[in-house]
């Protein structure tokens, strides 16, 4: 399983990693999928292209290139639940309303799955840890920015509609707390926009896993609602209307972070 990932080397100390918006399937996947399934409606749709900003921030950026049909790469590799209640796991059997993902007796092997656990997971954890050292190494600290979508309303999930902004620091474990209220005061800067802090989402495995205040690495989890920026329904169009806006919104969300890092860090100096 080659090209599991894009990887873009940036200057600034943000690494912005989008786990969820890969299309790729391993055959094993794509031949088992039940029909409701087959249009991929989980993804967190056009992510790279939302962002992609990014390089004019000079951020590195991470993107995998599997669905999370095949693996979910921000769960733990030991599968254990991040949330109370209805959800999703390492190798998802279910759509997020609960519809069956395979046909049935039609799911990967535990070897082929645990293929993927080596030869797609891995690779991508590997690229952050790597990438985080690196950036501390340079600068003093490091920004991870975990950007992901979802449907507004999945009632299995969550009741009514989801907020458009959703942040999450794993209650203020992942960074610092001076951080999230700087982001969280740039969502309510933002009209027409609503927002919430570690409400239904509080941030997934890469965001409690690798971020660490006391280790100078400040990691966010952003879920957004897929109606600030697309038709939530197939063939999930992207809609320029919406996402101009909200793209604005994203980048001012990223000068913040960097604004807080380099006001946080003042003896840190950019690399020559």
């Amino acid at each position: 399983m080659n090209d599991t990932y894009t990887f873009t080397q940036g200057s600034v100390p943000l690494l912005i990693s989008v786990p969820h918006a890969g299309l790729r399937l391993a055959p094993a996947v794509d031949q088992g999928l039940a029909e409701p399934a087959r249009s991929l409606p989980d993804t967190d749709w056009h992510i790279p292209r939302l962002y992609d900003f990014a390089g004019e921030l000079g951020a590195s950026v991470l993107v995998a290139e599997y669905s999370r049909f095949v693996i979910d790469l921000n769960r733990p590799d030991d599968d254990k639940p991040l949330y109370a209640g209805a959800t999703t796991g390492l190798y998802p059997d279910t759509l997020f309303d609960g519809t069956p993902l395979f046909q049935p007796g039609r799911a990967p092997s535990a070897e082929e799955r645990a293929r993927y656990l080596e030869e797609v997971w891995r690779p991508y954890h590997q690229r952050i840890a790597q990438e985080l050292a690196r950036l501390r190494e340079v600068h003093g600290y490091a920004l991870l920015w975990d950007a992901h979508s979802i449907c507004s309303h999945v009632p299995r999930l969550f009741d009514g509609k989801l907020p458009d902004f959703n942040l999450g620091t794993f209650n203020n474990a992942s960074c610092a707390p001076e951080l999230a209220s700087r982001l969280e005061q740039a969502c309510a800067q933002a009209a027409g926009y609503t927002h919430v802090l570690n409400g239904r989402f509080k941030g997934g495995h890469i965001t409690r896993h690798y971020g660490g205040p006391a280790n100078d690495i400040h990691a966010v989890q952003l879920e957004l609602g897929q109606a600030t920026y697309m038709n939530e329904q197939p063939p999930f169009d992207y809609r320029p209307d919406l996402a101009e806006p909200t793209r604005a919104v994203l980048r001012r969300l990223l000068e913040t972070a960097l604004a807080w890092g380099r006001e946080t860090y003042p003896r840190t100096q950019e690399p020559a």
